[in-house]
């Protein structure tokens, strides 16, 4: 979000006044993180009062993320206020909200070009939003990258889901991806193949590194709660003028890198 945007967020003259003080000095293409973290905190008070008024706030863990939707005893029927949870700069991410959901019942991933219905891979290339939940614990090994298309959620609550063992995950020139709750782990270099990334189109893909998360060129992204470890290349890489990304209460082991390069270009 740029210091224009973040003006409609407040009365506070205080504020609005940093805030202009950062548009007098910031080049409209790029607005710096560490320039806007003060005015952040300031709106701190803001977003809580906001997810109070929205009635799921009734305990207290110290994590906000958790307090948001955790203290609801029936949030399985709610999967979606997740989405109302976001901290930091990909705290607009909307993911699948406002589609359907979408039960991945089938864990295989046979043909990556023509994936079967009920797989996960043909759950994310859809072309609308979907909120993707799971209908059992499942390990799930990817033959090739799985592509995302955007306005997709991955909602690993409530089951144990594991990502593991072949391709991973890869967020490529989209926006508005969720991924919640999963076990991303023992991810390898993949490629030098055709694979689905929509309905409508397929392509060739060159090797992947063996990232966990890629994150190339896309925008309102965040990822949250997963367990990430042991890829044969970063855990999350986030590159090539990616923006709006919250990486949150995740948990990293046995890795080299986790990448966040993220370029401002005029």
């Amino acid at each position: 979000m740029d210091p224009t945007a973040l003006r409609t967020l407040t009365a506070n003259p205080d504020l609005i006044y940093r805030i202009e003080a950062v548009e007098a000095v910031t080049p409209s293409s790029c607005a710096p993180p560490l320039v806007l973290l003060p005015i952040f905190s300031l709106i701190d008070d803001f977003n809580s009062t906001a997810r109070r008024a929205l009635g799921y706030l009734s305990c207290g863990t110290g994590n906000p993320i958790d307090d948001c939707w955790r203290c609801d005893p029936e949030w399985h029927l709610h999967r979606k206020r997740l989405a109302d949870c976001g901290i930091g700069f990909g705290r607009n991410a909307i993911g699948g909200r406002d589609g359907r959901y979408y039960v991945v019942s089938d864990p295989g991933d046979d043909d990556p070009v023509n994936p079967r219905s009920g797989t996960l891979r043909h759950a994310v290339i859809q072309d609308e939003p979907l909120w993707i939940v799971f209908k059992r614990d499942m390990v799930i090994t990817l033959k090739q990258e799985l592509i995302m298309n955007s306005f997709k959620t991955i909602d690993g609550r409530g089951a144990n889901v594991h990502i593991a063992n072949g391709a991973c995950i890869t967020i490529q020139f989209v926006t508005n991806v969720i991924i919640h709750g999963l076990h991303i782990h023992d991810c390898k270099p993949t490629g030098n193949a055709m694979v689905r990334s929509s309905p409508s189109h397929y392509g060739w893909r060159t090797m992947a590194d063996g990232d966990g998360v890629s994150i190339f060129g896309a925008s309102h992204i965040w990822v949250d709660h997963n367990s990430l470890s042991n890829c044969a290349d970063g855990l999350v890489d986030a590159v090539m003028g990616s923006t709006a990304i919250t990486i949150s209460n995740n948990y990293f082991t046995h890795h080299n890198e986790v990448r966040s390069s993220i370029f401002c270009t005029s």
